[in-house]
């Protein structure tokens, strides 16, 4: 009997306070795929031939002696291993004989090109003649 009363009260001053302004519906799904991607390791990339990114690549991380080595998966198989640097650089390429190509997107954004594959990345970029 006091839940019936305790609902029918929240219920009637619902109706007298307006509610909350809410994000829209498509946002709030983008930001929930973004989340969920997220905690899956999902990155936005770019496989060979593609011209969108899209959130369906992978990242690996693995921390040995040699330093922090990230694998980044595509969602048909290929794959590209970088290793993380702690010279300014970001990353690079750790194996094969192509250099990975680091551009800075954003200020916490960089974009790798290896393979014919383009990668985004979070990175902490510095800025340009920070000390190091």
């Amino acid at each position: 009997m006091k839940l019936a009363m305790i609902g029918g009260a929240l219920l009637a001053l619902s109706a007298c306070h307006p509610a909350l302004p809410d994000k829209p519906a498509e946002a709030q799904r983008a930001a929930q795929q973004q989340a969920i991607a997220n905690a899956e390791g999902k990155i936005d990339c770019a496989p060979p031939g593609a011209d969108a990114f899209t959130r369906s690549c992978s990242v690996d991380r693995v921390q040995s002696q040699d330093g922090l080595f990230l694998t980044l998966r595509q969602p048909e198989g290929g794959f590209h291993r970088l290793s993380v640097t702690s010279d300014g650089r970001g990353v690079v390429a750790a194996d094969g004989a192509e250099p990975a190509v680091v551009t800075v997107t954003g200020p916490d954004t960089i974009e790798v090109a290896l393979g014919g594959a383009r990668y985004r990345l979070p990175a902490t970029v510095r800025a340009q003649g920070a000390a190091r």
